[in-house]
């Protein structure tokens, strides 16, 4: 006997009914929700590969690649709504538990990788180049990718029957099991955050404010959603609101990734570079100077020494301004006449015998 599709849908499967059902309004809301933030997310990816080009700070060009892949986790996690909000099937619960994870431990690799970057640049020391921050952050998401591939090929290759006909309560125990380590990741983004106030350096402690902002609204509804999801939900007798929790903690935490954290950090990302930033003489900077002997000092290499000084971050824009400065404070000194004189004519030793006629 088929039902009846409810209204808002036509004909269409019944596991993808939430997606127009106006009377579960709920699927409807979020899923507008996710549509808007996955635009957004791709007008930012757009706006940051138009903004490279304007960075003048080499610290915050370094981070330009933890911030591509911090939106494409935030992208994953507003596309990743859709499949909670479809029914659990056998393809949405592989791609729940193994995408869920990922994803999430993809955002909070980019956070971790940012806060230990700032915790060298809010000291005054040497930051990370982006070739290590890339390491980084790679390296921690890639722990979750191993342990979720372990985990569906552990399942779907010797108890497939069992993990597809898997009962409620032990699908959503091992769906919380498999993010332990996302946990974990969370958990050490906080407290790294929280040393990025311990720096002499202010105006690095705001990045690490958005880092602390984002990750604490992350773990309040992290909290809520696990709470809910293993034990409120079923002493509520709401079994029905498994779908809902996960998906409004998804796009919840899609938009706190957007407006806690990505949005100001592209804002500040073509600030003019600052000085007081960087410590006035920094060590890793200096060049090797060789002690002169003996002879004439060459001011154009005492020029150059003075320049080299300087902080290296300064880019190349800030470098030819500071060069100028540096040459306008010294005295100019006239010019000395260096042309070569002309030979004056010799009188002929035979003026005085032909009355000053030249001999033939």
């Amino acid at each position: 006997m088929t039902t009846s599709p409810p209204p808002g849908c036509g004909n269409i499967g019944a596991d993808y009914h939430l997606l127009c059902d106006t009377e579960k309004a709920w699927g409807i809301v979020l899923e507008s929700l996710a549509a808007a933030g996955i635009l957004i997310t791709i007008f930012l990816i757009c706006s940051l590969f138009f903004l490279i080009c304007k960075v003048q700070d080499n610290s915050k060009w370094h981070m330009i690649s933890v911030y591509f892949f911090f939106l494409l986790g935030t992208l994953g996690v507003f596309g990743l709504t859709f499949a909670f909000i479809i029914k659990l099937n056998d393809r949405t619960r592989p791609t729940r538990f193994f995408l869920f994870g990922v994803i999430f431990a993809l955002c909070f690799s980019c956070l971790l990788t940012h806060a230990c970057n700032l915790n060298k640049l809010v000291r005054g020391r040497k930051p990370f180049s982006w070739q290590v921050l890339l390491l980084f952050l790679v390296s921690f998401a890639l722990v979750q990718v191993v342990i979720s591939i372990e985990y569906l090929v552990t399942m779907l290759v010797n108890q497939r029957e069992d993990f597809l006909g898997m009962p409620r309560e032990n699908t959503n125990k091992d769906f919380v099991m498999l993010l332990i380590y996302v946990l974990f990741l969370m958990a050490l983004t906080f407290l790294v955050s929280m040393f990025t106030f311990c720096g002499s350096y202010k105006s690095w402690k705001r990045h690490g404010a958005h880092i602390f902002v984002t990750v604490l609204f992350s773990i309040a509804i992290w909290v809520v959603w696990i709470t809910m999801l293993i034990k409120g939900n079923t002493d509520l007798g709401k079994e029905m609101w498994d779908d809902p929790v996960v998906a409004i903690a998804l796009v919840s935490n899609g938009w706190i990734f957007l407006i806690m954290y990505i949005v100001p950090e592209i804002c500040f990302l073509t600030a003019p570079l600052k000085l007081e930033d960087y410590p006035p003489e920094n060590d890793f900077c200096q060049p090797k100077f060789i002690k002169q002997g003996t002879g004439v000092e060459n001011r154009a290499y005492t020029q150059d020494e003075i320049l080299q000084g300087m902080p290296c971050f300064i880019t190349s824009v800030q470098f030819s301004k500071v060069k100028t400065s540096v040459l306008s404070f010294q005295a100019i000194e006239p010019q000395n006449d260096f042309s070569i004189p002309r030979p004056k004519a010799r009188t002929s030793p035979y003026h005085d015998y032909t009355g000053g006629k030249s001999p033939m």
